[in-house]
């Protein structure tokens, strides 16, 4: 990779101030759902949200079992108790076991809420005997709340992606080395999925969401450039090859399904203004997990701001660069391009 050439930057308003960035939603940090107590009417995304609940508590279940003899598991379950929280949007925020046995809660420490999670709960503890074979429990949760992206509410869908990020990140950090399995073709996979994925975008009017999504990847395109030059270690010059070739990827894919729905996509600017000097490896490396971590948030938007069956292409998006954001180090977060505490959660995100 060659060093950036000295030209006149333009703002990168896309990465490096978010605004542009995400996609516009109704509520862009916040899971809006059922205000605490509402009973006034059904809650639509009630089914969702049950299964949701109760993929959780199996979890939760799960990693009880295992804190006796791994007690530095328990940031990983802090995190799916808010994951529990932010999906419960009806009732009261719920806390984490204290082993005191408090009235009305389930083997994982968490308020029923009216379900009745005990021996869903009961049987996964008992069949996760192994750190390894709850790192496959998290990541096939994962894979399940992509499932239901089709049949959730927009915010809901949001945070269901995010969620399920979050869980491949557990696994990774458990020692699953297994592949991540895509929610669907990426849309650059075979022409027909590109071409399924461009006339949805057309019949939905939602090219503008996809310009957005395009605008960030020419920017992280550039950005690996500068991450490229700076870099030392061969370890890192792999991994800012790696991820260079899938921006380009992605980009390549959002410009043909631009192009499929009638639209012509926006071109990259003449040069973008990084956000803090890039002078040398370490610099360089914060550079990568800055652009992750703000793509993040993009994808988890568009997430919310497509038809339904776009948004598992958002969903591996969001999921590429929340583990990529990892790999460079980003500092850890319950809730993968979710800026701020979804409705429900205890405690801010970090």
């Amino acid at each position: 990779m060659q060093p950036p050439s000295r030209r006149t930057f333009l703002a990168l308003g896309l990465l490096l101030t978010g605004g542009a960035l995400t996609a516009c939603t109704d509520s862009p940090h916040q899971d809006p759902g059922r205000p605490a107590g509402d009973h006034s009417r059904p809650d639509p995304d009630e089914p969702v949200r049950r299964r949701a609940l109760d993929a959780t508590d199996a979890l939760l279940a799960a990693y009880d079992a295992l804190l006796p003899q791994a007690p530095q598991l328990q940031p990983l379950r802090e995190d799916v108790v808010r994951h529990r929280a932010a999906l419960d949007t009806a009732t009261p925020t719920p806390t984490p076991s204290t082993g005191t046995g408090t009235p009305g809660a389930t083997a994982s420490g968490i308020t029923a809420s009216g379900s009745t999670p005990g021996a869903t709960a009961s049987t996964t503890a008992a069949t996760v005997p192994t750190t390894a074979a709850l790192a496959s429990l998290e990541r096939q949760t994962a894979q399940a709340r992509l499932a239901d992206l089709g049949a959730a509410s927009p915010p809901l869908a949001r945070l269901l992606a995010s969620v399920s990020a979050a869980g491949v990140l557990h696994a990774v950090a458990l020692g699953d080395a297994a592949p991540a399995a895509a929610a669907a073709p990426a849309p650059s996979a075979s022409p027909s999925a590109s071409t399924s994925a461009s006339t949805t975008a057309s019949a939905g009017g939602t090219t503008a969401p996809f310009q957005d999504a395009l605008g960030a990847e020419h920017a992280a395109v550039y950005g690996y450039g500068v991450v490229g030059a700076r870099v030392t270690d061969d370890g890192q010059r792999t991994a800012a090859r790696t991820a260079l070739a899938a921006h380009q990827a992605r980009r390549d894919a959002w410009q043909r399904l631009l192009s499929g729905a009638g639209a012509t996509p926006d071109p990259a600017a003449a040069g973008y203004q990084l956000p803090f000097p890039v002078t040398d490896a370490a610099s360089a490396g914060r550079l990568a997990a800055h652009l992750e971590t703000r793509l993040t948030g993009v994808y988890a938007d568009l997430v919310a701001a497509v038809p339904t069956p776009q948004r598992p292409l958002a969903a591996d998006a969001l999921r590429e660069s929340a583990l990529r954001a990892r790999q460079w180090g980003a500092a850890p977060t319950a809730f993968p391009g979710i800026a701020d505490t979804p409705a429900g959660t205890s405690t801010p995100t970090p």
